[in-house]
């Protein structure tokens, strides 16, 4: 089985909803990580946008990428510049994807249009995510 990690600055949107559909995509041919450069708690808007689209979030914790030293990753994916630039060094053979994604909690607006925002990068996340798991985890 495959290890996968997702990586982000801290852990609440991005990287939150892309384990969501790499373990809903993946079912059980790997298993999903995700962590920050830093933690700053899982977003409730991630995790409405997500409930929204059929998947539950809502048990996941924001973690350090430090808690997975020991894990040997097949694949480390980056969901934005910032934790790629500032990803640690993975031992062993780990192929690494990067994709900046837009970061929905910088949104502004009305609380409709910030939702709106949510729903347009889980979206594009989703469809990375779908992608990847067709051509990585078959």
């Amino acid at each position: 089985m495959k290890n996968v990690l997702v990586l982000c600055t801290g852990n609440s949107c991005r990287s939150q909803i892309a384990e969501g559909y790499l373990k809903h995509f993946a079912k059980d041919k790997a298993t999903i990580y995700s962590a920050g450069i830093e933690t700053h708690g899982v977003n409730p808007k991630a995790i409405k946008v997500m409930a929204d689209d059929g998947i539950d979030i809502s048990g996941h914790t924001s973690n350090h990428v430090d808690q997975y030293n020991d894990i040997p990753f097949d694949y480390v994916i980056t969901v934005c510049d910032n934790a790629n630039e500032a990803c640690p060094f993975f031992p062993g053979n780990v192929g690494r994807f990067h994709h900046n994604f837009p970061d929905p909690a910088k949104a502004t607006g009305t609380p409709e249009e910030i939702m709106a925002e949510f729903k347009r990068v889980r979206d594009m996340i989703k469809t990375w995510m779908e992608s990847f798991v067709k051509t990585h985890l078959v």
